[in-house]
């Protein structure tokens, strides 16, 4: 959300970068509907000060014996008009926060402009992609071991769900595992077991509502299935005043996600990209206005620290104005590379958000000294997506045979297995060491 103060006294600020964003100048309406709030409230404060001073004069006038019923009925007159105007207000006030809500995060600056992926910006690259003869898509290798089932999932779920087995299950257990532990043991933050249902003010409060409720998973009882643990992390904060003795808050959670993928049809159908079900570790910061940018660079190296451990090449790139997501002022997207694919694709999106879930969330911190609180930043990126990592590993480690090598890294969580042989060629469940 936004300061209407600020929107009041630069709204060629707010318009300039709404318009970076592909948006018409929104601050004319915003005006608008804020001075009819306003003027509102004004009136019914107003009559409600005559209506005080009014029953103070009915008062002295009944403890002198006088006749005050003229003034009794104008009071009462008050009363039915006070009503109807805080009625008029609270629906204006209720229009007015609903078209705030709807409208995107200002991009910082430094954010290239751009109306689609292809004005992404690459700022760095890291290994060499491996170009491999004859090189499978993920599917196709994971079928290959035994391990990967759409035809099964699909029966119980319909698509864009998969069934792992065996061998491909332990290895996306494998690597949750170790990015839970990379995270922190090594990167100090802090492992979270969050909710996986929320109330739609959680939802409001981190961006997802109320623009992209087609997007989200919604039960019986409106509660709402995570889209990602980012918003069970980031609302830890909502409504309460942070002690700055805690800035930064770093914050990490192994779930699923679920998505509708309302607007993905016909889009990564096959495999595994694109599910409707999917585990992700994610990485939220808290932390004080001044911080949040030297944080954001160092949230997407500690995700760029998987791949690297993994030993994957990537891509980090930072997104065009017309890419960005609803909440962020600015991301950077980390690219994969699959050669199944033979291209780069998104494995993690870190976002700073500057205040503007903190805004929605009502969270806040107090500096010693200052008479006044301010908004914390907020941060979020994934550290990583399992199942795309899962995608990158099968990919990148696969052999002519069929067979997948395991990674060193994470050959401590496989117990003893080091290589994932496909269908035929098992003369135990796995190959060991």
């Amino acid at each position: 959300m936004f300061d209407l103060r600020l929107i009041r006294e630069t709204p060629e600020f707010f318009d300039s970068g709404w318009k970076r964003r592909g948006l018409p100048p929104q601050t004319p309406k915003i005006i608008e509907m804020d001075e009819k709030h306003r003027a509102l409230l004004t009136e019914a404060q107003e009559l409600q000060s005559k209506r005080n001073e009014a029953s103070k004069q009915i008062g002295a006038i009944k403890s002198k014996g006088g006749d005050a019923a003229a003034l009794m009925q104008e009071v009462a007159g008050y009363k039915d008009r006070i009503a109807k105007l805080e009625e008029e207000e609270k629906k204006h006030g209720a229009e007015l926060t609903d078209f705030l809500s709807r409208l995107p995060n200002i991009p910082d600056a430094t954010v290239p402009d751009g109306t689609s992926e292809k004005d992404n910006k690459e700022i760095r690259k890291h290994g060499e992609p491996k170009r491999l003869n004859n090189a499978k898509d993920h599917a196709d290798i994971g079928e290959g071991l035994g391990g990967m089932d759409f035809e099964t999932a699909a029966k119980m779920s319909g698509a864009r769900f998969v069934l792992l087995r065996d061998g491909v299950a332990h290895l996306e257990r494998a690597l949750a595992q170790f990015m839970l532990d990379t995270h922190t043991r090594e990167h100090g933050y802090t492992e979270l077991s969050a909710p996986l249902l929320v109330r739609p003010e959680a939802l409001f409060g981190t961006g997802q509502l109320p623009k992209f409720e087609e997007d989200m998973f919604k039960t019986t009882s409106g509660h709402y299935l995570v889209s990602t643990s980012e918003i069970s992390l980031t609302n830890t904060v909502m409504d309460s005043i942070v002690d700055i003795g805690d800035l930064p808050l770093r914050l990490t959670s192994l779930t699923p996600c679920f998505r509708s993928e309302a607007g993905a049809a016909g889009k990564d159908t096959r495999g595994m990209i694109r599910q409707h079900q999917f585990y992700k570790v994610e990485m939220v910061s808290i932390t004080e206005a001044e911080k949040s940018n030297e944080e954001h660079e160092r949230m997407t190296t500690c995700a760029e620290n998987i791949l690297k451990k993994l030993d994957l090449a990537y891509r980090t790139i930072t997104l065009c104005t017309g890419d960005m997501g609803f909440s962020a002022r600015k991301t950077y997207d980390i690219e994969v590379w699959l050669p199944g694919q033979n291209a780069y694709r998104e494995i993690s999106s870190c976002s700073n958000c500057g205040d503007f879930q903190a805004r929605r969330m009502k969270a806040r911190y107090k500096k010693e000294g200052d008479k006044n609180t301010k908004f914390v930043h907020t941060l979020n990126g994934s550290g990583l997506a399992v199942g795309r990592c899962l995608i990158a590993v099968l990919e990148n480690y696969q052999q002519m045979d069929g067979s997948v090598l395991i990674p060193e890294a994470l050959k401590p969580y496989m117990g003893g297995i080091t290589k994932l042989e496909p269908v035929g060629k098992k003369t135990d469940k796995a190959a060991h060491a």
